[in-house]
């Protein structure tokens, strides 16, 4: 089979007036950034106000391992195969970040025949928003320290600053950092750092806001650190609002591409799924929700952190109704939370399967618990046996839940046309009754027990004296009803990343706690969460270059 990069280099794409206007977007709407490529209008949001939504489909997975589950691959394939059975479908996707092209991961657009195109813009510059979010976020970084280097009239602690700078690039040597050296010219000395640009709070808010006022307001609530009394500093004290919103009037409007197959996408807006909610831009979904009968978008990682934090915190703030899920698995994976080494996970083993089905059981039991309807998808490989897939069916339909093979890898939409109809049977059978797993306005502290105890079945969890301290400073501030952000290990139910399947018999410490007033959420810290990446020994920009003929190699 060819590379991923070759599919996507070979793909027929159409201009993207004609994909728009297969969706019934007017040219008016669109800014091209070439030709096959474009930002969307906010307006169409306000004009189809009245107009009914589509069904949205949540995809998520897992807890993901070395071996892959192919999460955003089957998201793309199912909205080419939703389209293939002949619903109007729109993908919506997060950009991603240069840090991870170049780093490890490498791209973040699909894979096989399931990708998102132009691959090679979307992984790259794309239409700017990461670099407007970079440009915002230092900005007012600089202000900061400009406010401290002219007198500072507010007061502000220097030793209490929380707002760090940003880059979107994989560089472990920014992580700490002085500034203000080399005499008083030059600012006020003190210890910063810099987080990886999608780790921003100004991403997490480019992703929330319904429109550009909000966008504004919520710029105007981040809180940059602390005065000697204290008190909160925000965004809006040190009038900065008016000019990070004039850098990011662009990056707000969703970014439309399409699927191999022509499906239109919306590539909109990537926050950490850590430290944020890790989810695109709420008027990317809001809007393609008013162009299209189903509109299938994902969560980060697995359905622990990225389904829990759509629910809780996305659909809360943004008023969205989901109608199913889809949960990626493979079998390889699910042997892998079995116990089974990363060698010898092509050969049977319907042992470490069963095993490894408590992890998938689990994230089955918790989407149940919002009231969502879903269905299981395995990304099917070559080396799955039937008694492997066999027991999984059986598994599944033990807890009355569908599972569907899918080929999306090798096929394209017609490896998805199986999960399309069973997704279609679940989204229009009326039985999705949605709702948020607490309420707002239970204490900070009960916010996270419930979702400890209830989403990753810890026993209890501890707080440190100082993460007490900082909670109880956020209640009195005003801030105790904001939706809890979880920041914890991917790879694990707990906070501890070897502790794969399904574990039980642990606690969850919470050692740090953090506010983004902006974005609107909480965020506890359970272990040692990174918000600045590192390369690593061999990084994949190694082995990334450009031919003289414009022939990109390396990026997939």
């Amino acid at each position: 089979m060819k590379t991923d990069v070759q599919i996507a280099q070979e793909a027929q794409m159409l201009h993207i007036k004609e994909v728009a206007g297969k969706v019934g977007i007017d040219e008016k709407d669109l800014e091209l950034y070439g030709n096959f490529k474009a930002k969307v209008s906010l307006d169409i949001l306000k004009e189809r106000a009245d107009q009914a939504n589509g069904k949205l489909i949540l995809v998520t997975a897992i807890n993901p391992t070395a071996a892959g589950e192919g999460k955003t691959t089957v998201n793309v394939g199912l909205s080419m195969g939703l389209n293939k059975i002949g619903k109007r479908t729109f993908t919506a996707l997060r950009e991603p970040s240069l840090g991870p092209c170049f780093g490890v991961k490498g791209g973040a657009a699909g894979g096989g025949y399931a990708q998102v195109v132009p691959m090679e813009d979307i992984n790259l510059h794309f239409t700017g928003d990461i670099h407007a979010v970079t440009t915002a976020n230092n900005l007012l970084a600089a202000l900061i320290d400009n406010h401290l280097h002219q007198g500072n009239p507010l007061g502000i602690d220097p030793n209490r600053i929380a707002w760090r700078r940003v880059v979107d690039m994989n560089d472990r040597s920014l992580r700490n950092i002085v500034v203000g050296l080399g005499g008083k010219t030059n600012g006020v000395t003190r210890e910063d750092g810099f987080d990886i640009s999608v780790a921003s709070e100004i991403m997490a808010i480019l992703c929330l806001a319904n429109s550009l006022d909000d966008l504004k307001e919520r710029l105007s609530k981040m809180i940059i650190g602390y005065t000697y009394a204290n008190q909160p500093v925000t965004a809006k004290d040190l009038d900065a609002v008016g000019a990070m919103a004039l850098l990011l009037k662009d990056a707000i409007k969703p970014n439309l591409v399409q699927t191999l197959e022509n499906t239109p996408a919306f590539i909109h807006g990537g926050p950490f799924a850590n430290i944020a909610h890790g989810c695109n831009s709420v008027v990317a979904t809001k809007t393609a929700l008013k162009l299209a009968d189903y509109v299938v978008t994902e969560a980060g990682f697995g359905a622990d952190l990225g389904a829990e934090k759509f629910f809780d915190i996305k659909c809360r703030y943004a008023n969205l109704d989901p109608s199913a899920v889809v949960i990626v698995a493979t079998v390889k994976a699910l042997k892998k939370h079995g116990g089974v080494g990363k060698n010898e996970l092509s050969v049977e083993n319907v042992k470490a399967l069963e095993a490894g089905f408590e992890n998938l059981q689990r994230h089955i039991e918790n989407v149940k618990k919002f009231g969502v309807p879903c269905v299981v998808a395995i990304n099917e490989f070559p080396t799955d046996t039937e008694a492997e897939l066999n027991l999984l069916e059986t598994k599944c339909a033990a807890l009355g839940v569908p599972v569907v093979l899918t080929q999306v890898f090798a096929k394209g939409g017609e490896g998805a046309i199986k999960l399309a109809e069973k997704v279609v049977e679940l989204a229009e059978s009326g039985v999705a009754n949605f709702k948020p797993l607490y309420a707002l306005e239970m204490p900070i502290i009960e916010k996270i027990e419930i979702i400890a105890k209830e989403i990753y079945r810890a026993d209890g969890v501890e707080f440190t004296p100082a993460v007490l301290k900082k909670i109880k400073k956020f209640e009195e501030d005003g801030l105790g009803e904001l939706p809890i952000c979880m920041a914890k290990t991917q790879y694990s139910f707990s906070d501890d990343q070897d502790l794969l399947g399904a574990p039980d018999g642990f606690k969850i410490t919470i050692n740090d706690i953090k506010v983004s007033a902006g974005a609107g959420f909480i965020i506890p810290m359970a272990g040692n969460i990174m918000r600045m990446p590192g390369l690593p020994k061999v990084p994949a920009a190694n082995k990334i270059d450009i031919l003289s003929d414009g022939e990109i190699i390396g990026l997939f």
